[in-house]
């Protein structure tokens, strides 16, 4: 596995962060929040920085990395896309609607577009039943969603990618 360059001033900007809290392992959870916020995602090379810091096992930090959900190891998009599949948005036809997300944009759950403009992803629930089926891209939330309709959704990122 190819090792990931890391930015010294984001490498340095993460150390202070550990400092800040004390180089607790207790604060394992906030330490890694931080680390996402600055990297985007949290590698192995982020990972056994925190770990290096805090004086815990590079094993502590994965385990806590692959356990929460919110945390991910992997880049993700400009524009995250979430799908939800929660028992309303599941029988009101999120599958159809994630489907067809994964057939335009050509990846698949977990995967992020080439381009790095669109990762895809499943979440058990927005909170949004009542607009189901319902998807999440970067933050936005679309409901009543069906597959004829993702087509468009998708057409108004890349048109603000033009501007």
């Amino acid at each position: 596995m190819e090792k990931i360059q890391l930015c010294k001033n984001n490498v340095d900007e993460l150390v202070v962060i550990c400092n800040e809290h004390n180089n607790d392992p207790g604060e394992l959870i906030n330490i890694l929040h931080a680390a996402q916020g600055i990297f985007g995602f949290l590698p192995r090379e982020v990972q056994e920085i925190v770990a290096f810091q805090l004086q815990i096992p590079v094993s502590r930090v994965y385990g806590v990395v692959t356990f929460y959900s919110f945390f991910t190891m992997t880049p993700k998009g400009k524009y995250p896309v979430s799908v939800c599949m929660g028992t309303a948005c599941y029988v009101r036809g999120a599958e159809a609607v994630l489907d067809e997300f994964q057939k335009l944009l050509e990846i698949k759950v977990g995967e992020t577009t080439p381009d790095g403009l669109f990762s895809l992803d499943c979440l058990r629930c927005v909170g949004a039943c009542g607009l189901a089926p319902v998807v999440t891209i970067a933050g936005k939330v679309y409901g009543r969603l069906t597959a004829e309709k993702v087509r468009d959704i998708l057409a108004e990122y890349y048109l603000q990618e033009q501007e």
